[in-house]
C-alpha cells in the first residue's frame, strides 16, 4: 500500500509546502483538492473547508494546473486525485474535473453523491444517480479516469453495500469506491472486511481519518449522542483491523489521510499519519 494526502487536511500549506512536507514524511502521493475559494474565505485564516491554500481552483487554467504538477513532481510526489464536490447529475462539472486530472496525470476523481435529508423518497434519488453514474463512467472511460463514489455520512451511500448497490454492473476500470471508515462512524457502520469482500473489484480508494460519539443528557432525562472528529488513533475505528482486513482482501492500492482532528500542525499530522500506518503495515505482515 501507497501512503497519500488529501489537501483539504492540510489548509495552512501552500501545494509546494505540502508537497515538501508530504515527501519528507515518507508520503508517495497528494490527491488535490478542487473547489471555489470565496473572496470572503480568502479574507479569512487558513481552514479545512474555507480558506485552504493547495487548492485547486474550479476552472483552472493549464499554467495554474501546472504549478500543482510541478509542486507534486519536485518533491518526487505523484498527483494520484483531483478531488472535487461535485453534484450529481452535473456531468459538464465532472468533464470539467476529469479534463484537470487527465492534465496532472492523475489517475482518480470524486463523483458526486445525492444527499438524503427526508426530503426526498430514496426511490427517486436512487434512479437518478444510477442515470448520473452510467453517463459519468462513460466519460470516466473517455479520460482514462476513474470515478469514485465516498462512502459519507447524509448521502445514499453511508456503507460500503449502498456504495456497491449504486455501482452494481457498471465497469470497475471506470468506476470504483473510495472507502472511508471515519466517515462509517458518523453513519453506515459495516464490518470492515465484509465489506471490502463485498466492493470487490470496485474497492478504489480508502481514506484515513477517525471519530467518536459523545453523550449529553436532555432536560427531560434522556441522552443525546453527537458524531465528531477525533485523532487518527483515538476514535471509534479500529485502524489495525481496517489495515488488517486491507491485507487480508488482497488490497495494494493508496490510502490518504484526511484528518481533520486539529490534534497536530499539518507537518506533524503527516508524519504521524506515516508512522502510524508504518507501524500497522509492519504489524500486519508478522502475522
Amino acid at each position: 500500500m501507497q501512503l497519500s494526502v488529501f489537501t483539504v487536511a492540510t489548509p495552512d500549506l501552500q501545494p509546494e509546502e505540502l508537497a515538501a512536507e508530504a515527501a519528507s514524511a515518507g508520503l508517495q502521493g497528494i490527491e488535490w483538492r478542487y473547489a471555489r475559494t470565496s473572496d470572503e474565505a480568502r479574507r479569512q485564516a487558513p481552514s479545512y473547508w474555507g480558506n485552504n491554500l493547495a487548492t485547486i481552483p474550479v476552472g483552472a487554467s493549464d499554467e495554474e494546473l501546472a504549478r500543482y504538477g510541478q509542486a507534486a513532481s519536485s518533491a518526487g510526489l505523484r498527483s494520484i486525485s483531483v478531488t472535487p464536490y461535485l453534484r450529481c447529475g452535473d456531468l459538464d462539472a465532472a468533464e470539467d474535473v476529469l479534463a484537470a486530472a487527465r492534465k496532472l496525470g492523475a489517475s482518480m476523481i470524486r463523483l458526486g453523491v445525492h444527499g438524503y435529508d427526508r426530503t426526498r423518497p430514496f426511490g427517486e434519488l436512487y434512479e437518478e444517480q444510477r442515470r448520473y453514474l452510467a453517463e459519468a463512467a462513460a466519460l470516466c472511460r473517455r479520460y482514462g479516469v476513474k470515478g469514485l463514489v465516498e462512502t459519507h455520512h447524509g448521502t445514499i451511500a453511508p456503507s460500503a453495500s449502498a456504495a456497491a448497490r449504486l455501482l452494481e454492473g457498471l465497469d470497475p476500470d471506470t468506476v470504483g469506491v473510495l472507502l472511508d471508515p471515519g466517515n462509517m462512524v458518523h453513519e453506515g457502520f459495516e464490518n470492515y472486511r465484509m465489506g471490502m469482500e463485498l466492493l470487490g473489484p470496485y474497492l478504489a480508494h480508502v481514506h484515513m481519518k477517525n471519530a467518536a460519539w459523545t453523550s449529553s443528557e436532555r432536560e427531560d432525562g434522556s441522552v443525546k449522542w453527537t458524531s465528531g472528529w477525533t485523532g487518527m488513533r483515538r476514535g471509534v475505528v479500529d485502524w489495525a483491523q481496517v489495515a488488517a482486513d486491507l491485507a487480508a482482501v488482497g488490497y495494494a492500492g493508496w490510502v490518504g489521510v484526511e484528518d481533520f482532528s486539529g490534534e497536530h500542525r499539518s507537518p506533524e499530522m503527516l508524519r504521524q499519519f506515516a508512522a502510524y500506518m508504518r507501524e500497522l503495515l509492519q504489524e500486519g505482515a508478522a502475522r
